[in-house]
C-alpha cells in the first residue's frame, strides 16, 4: 500500500507527498556525505532546507542570536554563504521553511514576555512580517499546505518561578495578513482531576492550569486541519483544530512500567556494569520531538520521550531514590533498593509518588520514558514502544554511557518519519550517545531495527530532505549538534 508520511525533526516539519516515485535506495546504509563546523556549543541547533535556493538555515545562539545561511548548491561542497544576525538578547528556538518563506521563532527581552514569529524571503532574506506570539516561542512549523504558521510557546517560569507565563499556541494564517489566533489551556481546568488520573502533569507552584502548561513541539496532518502539540513537563499531548483555531482535546500519556521486561532500564552508574533491568518503578514519558505519519491508511504519532524536569532555583522537582522516604509497605526492601548500585543514585520526580499524603512515597517515578513511543492519532491509543530494544542496540555498539543510566539513559531527544524506498523509517536522536537509530515503522506495531550511525556532538535538529528537493537527487538526513556545532548530512546507497 502507498504511504505517506509527515516528517518532522526537532523544531520543524515538512510533507511527504504520495504520488512522488519511488527512489531505489538502501535504507540500511546511511553514511556521513558531507559536514560542516559552524562554532562551538549551541552554534548549531535546529535546522531548515529550501529546496529552490538549495539554503540550510541553521539556529545558533553563540554569541548572539543568529541564524546561519549554508550553501549546497554544489553539495557535497558545503559553504557558509552569511549569518543573519538579530539586534536582541533574545534567543532564536526554531526555524522552518516553507514555500520559498523563512519562519523563525524567537523570545522576546523579556524571557517570561511575548515572543516573535520573523518570516523571511529565502531568496533574498528581506523581512516579509514579524508576528508577536506567546510567551517563549519554542518551536514554530507550517502546515503542509503553506496556509498556516503554528508556533509552541512554552511559557517557561522564571529561574525563581515568581513569574510563570501561559502556555500557548499560537496560529497565524498566512493568506489573512499573518493575522494571529493565540490559545490558552484555560479552558481544560475543569478536565484535571480526570488528566491527572490519567498521568497528565500539573503541579507547578502557585500555577493555574494554563500556566502550568509546557508546549513543547508540533507536527501537523497531512491534510492541514489537525495539530499535535507535546506538552513535555506536562506529559501529555494537545490535539488543534487549526482551521477552527481551537484545542479540541489533551491526551495524558500514563507511565512506562519498569517491572516488566519489555520496559528494562539500567537505573545506575554506580553499579560497575550496564545492564537493563526490572525494578519497581515507573517513568513518565515527558516527550519532546513529535513525528506524524501515515502508513497503511491510518495516522501515527511518533514520540521521543526525552525526559524533562522542572529544576529551577525556585522549585526543583528532582531527586534521587535515595534521598526519599520510601513507605515500608510498598517497598519493604527499601535499604537494598536505595543503595547507589541499585535504585539509589535514579533521578526521579519527588512530586509525585506519595499517594496517600503521609510524607512518604508510595510509588516512584523516573523523569524521562528512554524510548520513541508509537500511538494511533485518533485514538491516542499506544501502539509500540522502542525503548528497551533501542537501548540494548547501543549497548552492543559499544556506545552506550553509563554515565547517563542515573538520569535519561540514551535520552532520546528528536524524531523524523520519512520514507526511503517505500519504507517508512524513524530517525531517531540520542542526544547523549551522539547517535542516530533508524527503526523501520511501516508496520506500526512491530518496528525493526535498521541501522545506527554516529552523529556530532549531542544531537539536536533531525531533518529529512526527500529525494526531489535534495541537491543531488537522493535521500538526505541532516543533524545539526549542539554540543561541537557541527552540522552533518547523511545519505544512503542507491540501489
Amino acid at each position: 500500500m502507498a504511504t505517506m508520511a509527515i516528517t518532522a525533526c526537532k523544531k520543524t516539519s515538512e510533507p511527504i507527498d504520495i504520488e512522488e516515485p519511488i527512489v531505489a535506495e538502501d535504507i540500511a546504509s546511511f553514511k556521513e556525505t558531507a559536514s560542516i563546523d559552524l562554532g562551538g556549543e549551541t552554534s548549531a541547533e535546529i535546522s531548515a532546507y529550501d529546496p529552490s535556493t538549495k539554503k540550510l538555515f541553521v539556529v545558533s545562539n553563540e554569541g548572539g542570536a543568529k541564524v546561519e545561511v549554508v550553501d549546497l548548491t554544489n553539495y557535497p561542497t558545503v559553504t557558509k554563504l552569511k549569518t543573519i544576525s538579530f539586534n536582541s538578547n533574545a534567543g532564536i528556538n526554531s526555524v522552518v521553511v516553507n514555500n520559498g518563506l523563512l519562519a523563525i521563532a524567537l523570545d522576546g527581552a523579556d524571557k517570561q514576555g511575548n515572543g516573535d514569529v520573523v518570516v523571511l524571503k529565502t531568496t533574498d532574506l528581506s523581512e516579509v512580517k514579524k508576528i508577536t506570539v506567546g510567551a517563549m516561542p519554542d518551536m514554530v512549523t507550517f502546515s503542509p499546505d503553506g496556509n498556516y504558521i503554528l508556533s509552541a510557546n512554552e511559557g517557561e517560569p522564571s529561574d525563581d518561578y515568581k513569574v510563570d507565563p501561559k502556555g500557548t499556541i499560537s496560529i497565524i494564517n498566512i493568506k489573512d495578513n499573518y493575522s494571529v489566533k493565540t490559545l490558552d489551556f484555560a479552558a481544560f481546568e475543569s478536565q484535571k482531576a480526570t488528566l491527572v488520573a490519567g498521568g497528565f502533569r500539573i503541579y507547578g507552584p502557585n500555577a493555574s492550569f494554563a500556566q502550568d502548561i509546557e508546549p513543547e513541539y508540533i507536527a501537523v496532518s497531512s491534510d492541514s486541519k489537525k495539530a499535535y502539540v507535546t506538552l513535555q513537563e506536562n506529559n501529555g499531548v494537545a490535539e488543534i483544530d487549526i482551521v477552527s483555531g481551537t484545542i479540541t482535546k489533551i491526551n495524558p500519556l500514563g507511565t512506562r512500567d519498569i517491572s516488566l521486561a519489555e520496559n528494562a532500564f539500567d537505573v545506575s552508574d554506580k553499579d560497575s556494569k550496564i545492564a537493563l533491568g526490572t525494578w519497581p518503578i515507573k517513568a513518565f514519558y515527558l516527550p519532546d520531538a513529535i513525528s506524524y505519519f501515515t502508513t497503511g491508511g491510518t495516522s501515527y504519532l511518533a514520540l521521543a520521550n526525552e525526559g524533562d524536569t522542572r529544576a529551577w532555583k525556585g522549585y526543583d522537582e528532582e531527586a534521587r531514590v535515595k534521598s526519599l522516604k520510601l513507605d515500608p509497605t510498598k517497598f519493604p526492601t527499601a535499604a537494598t533498593l536505595q543503595l547507589d548500585a541499585n535504585l539509589g543514585r535514579l533521578t526521579v520526580t519527588k512530586a509525585f509518588g506519595d499517594t496517600d499524603g503521609d510524607g512518604d512515597y508510595d510509588e516512584l517515578y523516573a523523569t524521562g520514558g528512554r524510548s520513541l513511543s508509537i500511538l494511533n492519532a485518533s485514538t491516542g491509543a499506544l501502539v509500540a514502544n522502542i525503548g528497551k530494544d533501542l537501548e540494548q542496540h547501543v549497548i552492543d555498539a559499544g556506545k552506550y554511557d553509563d554515565e547517563r543510566s542515573d538520569n535519561k539513559g540514551v535520552e532520546v531527544e528528536g524524531v523524523t518519519v520519512a520514507v526511503v524506498n517505500g519504507k517508512t523509517l524513524a530517525f531517531i536522536g540520542m542526544e547523549r550517545v551522539d547517535l542516530i537509530a533508524v527503526y523501520d515503522i511501516t508496520t506500526p506495531t512491530s518496528p525493526v531495527f535498521v541501522q545506527l550511525f554516529a552523529t556530532g556532538d549531542a544531537p539536536e535538529g533531525v531533518l529529512f530532505v526527500k529525494p526531489k528537493d535534495s541537491p543531488n537527487g537522493r535521500s538526505m538526513l541532516v543533524v545539526a549538534s549542539e554540543g561541537d556545532g557541527m552540522v552533518k548530512f547523511y545519505q544512503p546507497n542507491k540501489i
